[in-house]
């Protein structure tokens, strides 16, 4: 990844993100770690530098577009899978509390790994499915901002992500591509969960043709106790 640094930093440039050398490293290790694991279990279909900078680094960062994250603030990433967005999020913005959920205990033992590879503190990984820690009231309504970039319709990822938000917080969808018709279809599941669609960011991955869109989603009333419902409906009979 070395080799590609010059790419990376005119990303973080664009974005108006400036890293010290220590988290340059800690990218850097990031990407080491990832690749290996990657040959024993499967993390990612994306693993040329490259396109690991442009496609799962600076994208997970683009969330600079949509919201302010320079606060001290709770988040929590629904389905991190190997750690996007929450991981490039931790090391760029290292006052986050972060929470990583996932549903593959072999992914979290990764995540576990480089934890500890590059010494992050104040985040944790959990788990499990988020329909059942939506439910705990250790989680649910407990976050400032929740984040996800797994593959769902906003529909099925609104159940799973806005009943962790408090009220005031927000939750932003990472989409592909334009996605208003997806979001338009979605506003009546969005309402039923205490939340309102807000700004929508439509941007091009730098030195690609791959669009992309930001979601945000305003918590704006406490999602009723029904939401979400139990493991496996939200995906079958997505709201409507």
């Amino acid at each position: 990844m070395e080799n590609y640094l010059d790419i990376f930093y005119t990303g973080l440039e664009k974005l108006n993100i400036r890293l010290s050398e220590g988290q340059i490293q800690q990218f850097i290790k990031y990407y080491n770690i990832l690749v290996e694991t990657n040959k024993v279990m499967n993390l990612t279909a994306i693993t040329a530098p490259k396109e690991v900078i442009e496609k799962h680094f600076i994208d997970s960062l683009s969330i600079v577009k949509a919201v302010d994250i320079n606060k001290n603030i709770n988040v929590i990433d629904i389905g991190t899978g190997a750690g996007f967005p929450g991981i490039p999020l931790k090391i760029s913005y290292p006052q986050l509390r972060i929470t990583l959920l996932d549903s593959l205990n072999k992914r979290i033992g990764f995540l576990n790994d480089v934890i500890k590879l590059l010494k992050l503190e104040n985040i944790e990984t959990i788990h499990g499915r988020s329909e059942e820690y939506g439910k705990n009231k250790k989680y649910r309504e407990q976050y400032d901002l929740c984040v996800s970039r797994a593959v769902a319709n906003l529909s099925i990822l609104s159940e799973y992500c806005i009943p962790f938000v408090k009220i005031g917080g927000k939750f932003v969808a990472y989409k592909s591509g334009r996605c208003r018709e997806e979001v338009n279809q979605a506003e009546n599941a969005v309402d039923k969960l205490g939340g309102k669609v807000g700004k929508i960011v439509d941007f091009c991955i730098d030195n690609t043709d791959i669009s992309r869109s930001l979601v945000v989603i305003d918590k704006v009333m406490a999602t009723k106790t029904a939401y979400p419902r139990k493991a496996g409906i939200p995906s079958k009979e997505p709201l409507v």
